[in-house]
């Protein structure tokens, strides 16, 4: 990916150099999108797979060759390991070839159905991985064992395409902005209450400086309070119009 950040003139003669433009919001998908997450938005499976083949392939290949360099007068092998970031669960779906996020296998890690996870919030450990993704695939283009359409999906948990990148299990890119967004909730509300002052501020001041914030947000910005952060929120809560609004209540 890449991003524009500010374009600058300097005029001959001049000492100074003039902006002519600068990003608002750096770290939005507008101006920084990741090129894989673009096609995965606005194209469908087998254009995906189309564009991207040849990058997968060469990935495959220099994954599967070593790199020798001479240092020092040795030679040193070197290998090569592709690791991503932030995807969101859209593109892990697309990649792996699951089914929509709209699925009953509504985790993209495990093969935990809606039921099963309703039941058990807690004791889930990552079991998918692209190997075993493509086996299922085979199985579901293939069905050896000559079951009904429902009796296959249960058996392939999800996958209904053929995976073709390999992605890594990690936090996506809405939880990066979540846990962003909640870390900087809780310094507002310090810098509000000047706990640097504080040695040990009391739980009835902590409250009070929550709710001068959320007072300030719901004026300033519509932003109603929420009792647990969500993508639309954090978003809102990273902007410059946000950290305008809670300078207004930081004293100088």
């Amino acid at each position: 990916s890449f991003t524009v950040m500010a374009i600058t003139v300097q005029p001959e003669g001049e000492e100074e150099a003039v902006t002519i433009f600068q990003e608002q919001k750096p770290n939005s998908e507008l101006s920084c999108r990741p090129l894989c997450l673009m096609f995965v938005d606005e194209s469908d499976h087998e254009m995906l797979t189309a564009t991207l083949g040849p990058v997968v392939a060469e990935r495959k290949a220099m994954k599967e060759s070593r790199l020798i360099l001479s240092i020092a007068g040795l030679l040193r092998p070197f290998r090569f390991f592709f690791r991503g970031t932030g995807y969101d669960e859209k593109m892990v779906r697309e990649m792996e070839g699951l089914e929509a996020s709209g699925s009953t296998y509504v985790c993209t890690l495990c093969d935990s159905t809606r039921a099963e996870a309703s039941e058990n919030m807690v004791l889930h450990s990552i079991t998918r991985s692209h190997d075993e993704n493509l086996d299922r695939y085979e199985i579901w283009r293939t069905n050896p064992y000559s079951e009904s359409a429902e009796e296959l999906r249960d058996r392939v948990k999800g996958v209904s395409a053929k995976p073709f990148m390999e992605t890594q299990p990690t936090l996506d890119a809405l939880h990066c902005d979540i846990g962003n967004a909640t870390e900087f909730y809780k310094i507002f509300q310090d810098e509000i209450g000047e706990v640097y002052q504080k040695n040990n501020p009391t739980r009835e001041e902590r409250r009070q400086w929550r709710s001068t914030l959320d007072k300030q947000l719901r004026k300033k910005l519509k932003l109603k309070p929420v009792m647990r952060m969500n993508g639309n929120y954090a978003r809102r809560l990273m902007t410059k119009e946000a950290v305008d609004v809670v300078c207004e209540l930081v004293p100088t």
